[in-house]
């Protein structure tokens, strides 16, 4: 049994509300809004179990902590701890950003692109002093799991925090980068997911990232240029051989009844959407889901890219995890161990699956970045697909594939501000509430 931690980000401040940088500055208070949205996070959260939950000191966090607290059946002890606190960015709180940003105009940039090297200099009694925010906040995030995960295994832990922290926390978690801090979005009030397997250093999966269904946006919105490339990239619909955990792989196996439902509820999730091209593996299953979707979306033409299909599983195809023992004895518990060192008998190697998987994606991106104009384009793969594609944009490693869930019918969003030359902003990861199941991923899971 994992335990599962739940991360929210407190609710819009007044800070939030007037672009004024708050990292440790302790004046930022909850706006109505922002306590209306705390209150529909407690109440999403409400069906569930948590045993344990953990706050940042500073006011706007714990009064969100506080508005969820009330509306959890469970009632779990609420603590605030240090560790929990806003990055701190000293010589720039209380300013607004496009203040900071034309007054510290080359360390607001260096601070852009490479936060894992950004520093202040601090006047202290004792000399200037050299104060790196982000890689402080990352070791302030590792220094938080090492401790609260082993007193709390096997339950359900819910943390109110930041941007910044929960940021550093997701991403020590699952092995990204501090390189990586400004790839991952946090909304006001979102919900992201993490399973710890065991301590922290052990296997953790990311179930979801950045959750607003419960807000007034289901899909975070953007606040980037006009003429900002998005991403919608989605899983297809359940399979009758994805409910009985038979490996399918490049076996072409249609969309169970259950699975059209899920592409339906895709497709309905999906229709305020103004997507301008589609993108599909040419299996069935997701060009199938590609196509239900495509319903809402008049004259948009789907384009089949064979390099997307599912990773070739060979003599594994059409057998079930048990027959796979006895003919394969011990490969399998090593691909769940050890993806990276697997090859498939008679099929491809996770490197193979990687290269032609993240080949193809900045191929679309590139296509599709030569505009004036915002554009957003869907691209409907498989399960190992997907994860290839995330674990790439994320820095992670083929050994970091099963960090990263994605369930039938989800649906991540990436955004390309500036294009293929620029950095790729992970909007969302693994969205399945749109399927009816709550916060929580219930798709079914086992083989690809």
């Amino acid at each position: 049994m994992a335990t599962r931690v739940i991360i929210v980000r407190h609710g819009q401040s007044n800070y939030n509300v007037q672009k004024l940088i708050q990292g440790r500055n302790n004046e930022s208070v909850l706006t109505e809004k922002g306590r209306q949205d705390a209150q529909k996070v407690g109440n999403s959260l409400s069906p569930l179990s948590i045993d344990v939950m953990y706050c940042s000191p500073l006011q706007r966090a714990q009064a969100t902590a506080e508005i969820i607290h009330s509306y959890l059946h469970s009632r779990p002890s609420l603590s605030s701890i240090n560790q929990l606190m806003e990055i701190d960015l000293p010589l720039w709180e209380k300013q607004s950003k496009l203040e900071v940003a034309k007054r510290f105009k080359t360390e607001y940039q260096f601070w852009k692109e490479r936060p894992h090297e950004f520093k202040m200099l601090l006047s202290t009694s004792e000399g200037e002093k050299e104060h790196f925010p982000v890689l402080s906040l990352y070791q302030q995030a590792k220094k938080f799991w090492h401790e609260i995960i082993p007193q709390h295994r096997e339950k359900t832990l819910l943390i109110v925090a930041h941007n910044g922290i929960n940021r550093c926390l997701i991403m020590s978690a699952i092995g990204v980068s501090p390189e990586y801090y400004h790839s991952i979005q946090q909304s006001n009030c979102c919900i992201n997911i993490l399973n710890f397997s065991g301590n922290f250093g052990e296997s953790v999966q990311l179930e979801s990232l950045n959750q607003t269904f419960h807000l007034e946006n289901p899909i975070p919105s953007t606040r980037c240029e006009k003429n900002n490339l998005r991403l919608l990239l989605v899983r297809h619909g359940e399979t009758e051989w994805n409910r009985e955990s038979r490996f399918q792989g490049v076996r072409d196996i249609p969309l169970n009844k259950n699975g059209k439902k899920q592409a339906q509820k895709t497709a309905n999730f999906l229709k305020g959407v103004s997507l301008n091209f589609a993108v599909s593996s040419p299996m069935l299953r997701p060009k199938e889901t590609a196509e239900i979707i495509l319903q809402y979306h008049e004259g948009v033409k789907l384009e089949l890219k064979p390099q997307l299909q599912e990773i070739c599983h060979g003599l594994w195809e059409g057998k079930l995890e048990s027959e796979i023992e006895i003919d394969f004895p011990g490969l399998l518990n090593k691909w769940k161990e050890s993806p990276e060192t697997v090859q498939m008998p008679e099929g491809e190697n996770l490197q193979q699956v990687w290269d032609r998987a993240t080949i193809c994606w900045n191929q679309i991106v590139e296509d599709y970045s030569n505009t004036t104009e915002g554009k957003t384009v869907i691209v409907v793969a498989h399960d190992a697909i997907n994860k290839v594609i995330l674990c790439h944009l994320l820095g992670l490693k083929p050994r970091d594939f099963w960090n990263i869930k994605q369930g039938n019918g989800s649906v991540s969003i990436i955004d390309y501000p500036q294009g293929i030359k620029g950095t790729s902003i992970l909007q969302a990861i693994n969205l399945t509430s749109h399927l009816g199941s709550g916060i929580l991923d219930k798709t079914v899971t086992g083989a690809l």
